[in-house]
């Protein structure tokens, strides 16, 4: 499901059991300097991520300041965020105007909140196959034994135009195989657009079945992509630059298991970094 660029004056764009990926919750909020935000999601564990600006955090009585610092857009600095409990109050003040991510997946224990000043990195693709892309994980494999359902990272393309997402894959059942090995898990997931220079333009593929055409998506700067289900590759026009902040979250367990498209799966071995990538997220 695509939700086009809008102004969603704080309010949730995916709120909690959404009919297409009802294991996500996303927001964007919007601060003036001085300005604050509370909010709850009971079921939910969240992660406050500020796309640009500086915030400080409030949360079971304990504060997390400076936390951001990025810039007039993403690529200008590194992502910090700070998780919040399932069903906790938090509040977001701003220091510097801000644009705020909040992610969030279902999962009822309550754990301790915490912040990431320090993401984990990967790259993969190469130039040649027109995949190389790199992968800032601010809820990944470091914070696994702290963190219920929730997988939040950031994707940025390296160089102009290309695809990412590929080999297609899927991940929208939990399943094994005959001899009882874990083949793929329910994650439902949601990405936020972003595009340099901004009136860049990408087309999102969802298809259910292999060899039976599905559905494309043409997507703008500020776009929302709710995934559900099927095998979902995505290419950026050349000349273009693309980011996306990705949102997953677990049926039954943390860590995602792909599914790669069989009429593709071949091309794991020949994609440089594609093993690590998939390996990173735990």
């Amino acid at each position: 499901m695509h939700i086009a660029p809008h102004d969603n004056q704080n309010k949730p764009i995916v709120d909690v059991d959404d009919p297409t990926v009802p294991l996500n919750y996303f927001n964007i909020v919007k601060l003036k300097a001085g300005e604050a935000f509370n909010y709850q999601v009971p079921g939910y564990e969240t992660c406050i991520v500020p796309a640009t600006g500086t915030v400080a955090v409030e949360v079971e009585g304990l504060t997390y300041t400076d936390l951001g610092g990025r810039g007039v857009d993403v690529w200008d600095g590194e992502p910090q965020g700070v998780y919040i409990p399932s069903g906790a109050k938090a509040t977001i003040i701003a220091t510097t105007d801000t644009e705020t991510f909040i992610a969030g997946a279902k999962y009822d224990k309550v754990l301790d909140p915490f912040d990431v000043r320090q993401h984990d990195f990967v790259q993969y693709g190469s130039d040649d196959t027109k995949t190389h892309r790199c992968i800032k994980h601010i809820l990944g494999q470091k914070q696994h034994d702290k963190v219920g359902r929730l997988l939040v990272s950031e994707l940025f393309t390296v160089g102009q135009g290309g695809w990412s997402g590929f080999p297609a894959h899927k991940h929208d059942t939990d399943r094994r195989d005959d001899a009882g090995e874990l083949i793929e898990t329910k994650h439902d997931e949601t990405y936020n657009f972003r595009f340099r220079p901004n009136h860049g333009s990408a087309v999102q593929i969802i298809q259910h079945e292999d060899g039976v055409p599905g559905d494309a998506h043409q997507l703008m700067d500020r776009s929302t992509i709710l995934l559900g289900s099927g095998y979902h590759p995505c290419v950026v026009m050349p000349g273009y630059e693309m980011y996306y902040f990705t949102i997953l979250g677990g049926a039954t367990q943390r860590s995602l298991v792909q599914f790669f498209q069989p009429t593709h799966a071949y091309q794991v071995e020949t994609i440089p970094g594609i093993k690590d990538m998939v390996a990173k997220f735990k």
